[in-house]
């Protein structure tokens, strides 16, 4: 029998103490991710990725370690986007729109005034319209999480007059997302839509190599646009939505343990951010009244019939084929 002597008892004390002291997490994760976005830090996007990662590493006891990188930190959009199908970058939160240049079916989302409202796309989207989409992000050998976070309703900003008729779009040169949707969508009005990143946004309008752009009133706020444009014209023309997409590679390293907590949390936090934008919208218009932003109301009607004139529904209908349009329109109603 061993014998416990003073000597034992107060180097087992010791240890104790020592083990007391260390991290909560005192090893190496044995899944080190990057999840990286181009919106700012503050946006609700980040701030609840920033709490699904915090849950995902405490549920897995430290074994998945997932840090943030906004605001473009890790490149443009699209150079992010080919990091994430190269395996350089193992999540990543995009606009389903941008995702298009790679998967085309996910512009469907964006059809312009398809959606009435908010609650008619995320409906959509969690329904068949995101099943559907979701399956073909998977062929190009990402993966998309169940939930979509939402963007909500782009509306066109100007620096130098309102628009509210379709007429106002003639020669009106706007910045737009490298995306094939919003090109036909602001062509379809007359327009001049230039493709431009995101990141060079705010100094093209600075410098007035556009006059307007279009996005969702937090971006106004977070990125500081008011400063560069005077008018906003509420014609909630597309909703938009972002998604956590992941390296399928990456994503499969881990057991389907791993892999359904990751999930579980990414939407839970959806769900959140969603929450948010709600509440959000309802503040951002006296927000930015209050730095100086003109809003006017918009009729859609003329610009749904300007867009349907100009043959803009009958070529996505086609470009999308039968099946995906027939899912967009049972949520949306006939647009063609």
């Amino acid at each position: 029998m061993t014998t416990l002597n003073r000597r034992h008892l107060l180097s087992g004390s010791a240890a104790l103490a020592s083990a007391a002291l260390l991290p909560r997490f005192a090893f190496a994760a044995e899944f080190e991710f990057k999840i990286a976005s181009d919106t700012p830090a503050s946006h609700p996007c980040n701030v609840r990725t920033l709490e699904a990662c915090a849950r995902i590493k405490e549920e897995t006891g430290g074994r998945v370690d997932i840090k943030l990188f906004p605001n473009n930190q890790l490149g443009s959009g699209p150079d992010m986007l080919n990091q994430l199908r190269s395996g350089a970058l193992d999540y990543f939160m995009y606009s389903t729109q941008l995702v298009a240049p790679l998967v085309a079916a996910t512009a469907l989302p964006g059809v312009g005034f398809a959606f009435k409202d908010t609650a008619t796309a995320l409906k959509a989207m969690d329904g068949e319209v995101g099943s559907h989409l979701r399956k073909q992000v998977e062929k190009a050998g990402l993966i998309a999480m169940p939930r979509i976070w939402t963007s909500g309703y782009r509306q066109v900003t100007s620096s130098s007059v309102p628009i509210r008729t379709p007429e106002d779009f003639n020669g009106f040169k706007i910045r737009v997302p490298a995306s094939p949707m919003w090109v036909s969508l602001f062509k379809g009005f007359g327009a001049s839509p230039t493709a431009i990143n995101f990141s060079e946004l705010y100094t093209s309008l600075q410098t007035k190599v556009v006059n307007g752009q279009e996005n969702p009133l937090v971006i106004l706020e977070t990125n500081r646009l008011y400063e560069v444009q005077q008018f906003c014209s509420l014609t909630n023309h597309m909703w938009d939505g972002y998604w956590v997409l992941g390296n399928r590679r990456s994503f499969q390293r881990m057991s389907p343990e791993l892999q359904a907590i990751v999930t579980k949390h990414f939407d839970r936090s959806a769900l959140d951010q969603r929450e948010d934008m709600a509440k959000q919208d309802a503040q951002l218009r006296q927000s930015l009244s209050a730095k100086g932003m003109k809003f006017n109301e918009v009729d859609n009607a003329p610009f749904r019939e300007k867009l349907k004139a100009a043959g803009y529904y009958a070529d996505w209908k086609q470009k999308f084929g039968p099946e995906a349009w027939a899912l967009l329109e049972k949520y949306s109603g006939n647009l063609s």
